[in-house]
């Protein structure tokens, strides 16, 4: 039984991918033309023989005819926050510390339950639609449960932990916790939602930074997640007016303060890195400390440019990542990948964060940042299906060129066809399947004016 008419076939059914270019970034980085069989939520076969194999399994099939397109492993971004897509537009043009504390703390602290699931929902509707199967998310401090009932519901992959702020200076009552309150809240989210959805949803401890929390969050964060096999999550060396006032308040960096609070190794995630000194470098590299880099929210806030290649010649791990939609202010990983090439280029170094390498940015390396390479990133057979197709058919990306260079630097969001998750077809012929985006986009504009009256917010 084959089924070839669409959004209709069941999701039990097993998926046949025809006749594509498979950009597979695995160990070879091997790109052939050909098929991609799943069942079960995996990856059964790849290649020349994948349609005959699937068909003659006898198995019930449904076929996505991909041809003129490339099937690649669905985009895994490192740092995002799916709490500010609502509120994007109103924290433009403005530094970090003074867009944190005169826009995004207020409208934070002025979430509620359905105003945070509006947020969530938009966000998480824009990344489906531009091929990102995968986030590490972080969220704000109360009612994050909202965010994983939206990603329960809508079949995305996601790290995500509520933000933790114990302390700093500005930080609305909304917003601000106690030590014990902070990290009693995070385990008992970490209870309900680490593993839930057969371990499609996960949880990361995420104390926000080192401006707003103490050392006994942060240590007490390492001991927790630890202790349950979690991630870690936090902004470190992102602004040099964030820099200047951590060594005002400490005597060192915050790359150096949380290493030696713990905070550092292959469970760290740290947001930004566009400050590090060479030796911090080779610190998080011996650490094995990951880092996201996140090129337009860097621009934007005027934090400066990540030296991603030094870091990666150091020896980190460096994925990417959109950060929010109220510093960017969208949540395009191709958009992310063309702009962290071209940037790496800017003294003259051509090759400097090739399309080959910056794709296994966006693919396998966001996967090894968040631990979960044994399962996602590359197409190969075993791993789960997390698959994003690209159309290069397209006038703005024909005639010709290797498949990563027409992706990195031609493609854009507009062209992503297919997105699948665990082999369940999330976007289809550039449909969401999981979500009405017109009552989405109906409800992120009602909840907006809604936060934003809260929030006291008027221009």
């Amino acid at each position: 039984m084959t089924c070839t008419t669409g959004i209709l076939c069941p999701d039990l059914m097993d998926l046949l991918l025809r006749g594509g270019t498979l950009v597979t970034c695995d160990p070879d980085d091997r790109v052939t033309s050909g098929s991609l069989w799943i069942s079960g939520g995996r990856i059964v076969a790849l290649g020349a023989d994948a349609a005959a194999l699937a068909i003659r399994s006898g198995h019930p099939l449904r076929v996505l005819d991909v041809e003129g397109c490339a099937v690649i492993p669905g985009f895994v971004q490192g740092h995002v926050h799916l709490c500010q897509t609502l509120f994007r537009g109103m924290g433009d043009d403005l530094p970090l510390l003074t867009w944190l504390h005169e826009r995004i703390w207020p409208l934070e602290a002025a979430h509620d339950p359905r105003s945070l699931r509006a947020s969530a929902d938009l966000g998480i509707a824009e990344l489906i639609k531009g091929g990102t199967t995968t986030v590490l998310d972080m969220g704000t401090v109360r009612h994050h449960d909202a965010v994983f009932e939206g990603l329960r519901d809508s079949g995305l992959r996601a790290v995500s932990g509520k933000t933790m702020m114990d302390a700093g200076a500005g930080v609305p009552a909304g917003l601000r916790e106690s030590t014990a309150g902070s990290l009693a809240e995070s385990d008992d989210l970490c209870s309900r939602w680490h593993g839930a959805e057969g371990g499609r949803l996960r949880y990361a401890y995420s104390p926000r930074f080192i401006l707003s929390c103490t050392e006994a969050l942060f240590r007490g964060c390492v001991e927790r997640a630890r202790s349950h096999g979690t991630l870690l999550h936090t902004h470190a060396s992102e602004h040099p007016g964030e820099r200047v006032a951590v060594r005002a308040a400490l005597g060192m960096d915050d790359i150096d303060a949380l290493r030696a609070w713990g905070f550092a190794g292959p469970d760290v995630v740290i947001a930004h890195g566009v400050q590090l000194t060479p030796q911090q470098r080779r610190v998080m590299a011996k650490d094995q400390t990951r880092v996201t880099h996140c090129p337009s929210a860097n621009l934007k806030l005027g934090s400066g440019i990540a030296k991603v290649a030094r870091m990666q010649r150091a020896g980190i791990v460096v994925a990417l990542g959109a950060d929010g939609a109220a510093c960017n202010n969208n949540l395009d990983a191709l958009m992310e990948m063309r702009l962290a090439s071209l940037l790496a280029k800017r003294f003259g170094d051509t090759g400097a964060l090739a399309a080959r390498r910056v794709l296994r940015m966006a693919t396998i390396d966001g996967a090894r940042a968040l631990g979960l390479a044994d399962e996602v990133g590359s197409l190969e057979v075993g791993k789960r299906a997390d698959v994003t197709v690209i159309d290069l058919s397209t006038t703005h990306v024909e005639p010709w060129g290797e498949p990563a260079a027409r992706i990195v630097y031609a493609a854009q969001s507009r062209d992503v066809r297919h997105v699948v998750v665990d082999g369940r077809v999330l976007l289809h012929e550039g449909r969401l399947t999981t979500l009405d985006e017109d009552e989405v986009r109906v409800r992120a504009r009602a909840e907006a004016v809604a936060v934003r009256r809260r929030a006291g917010i008027t221009t």
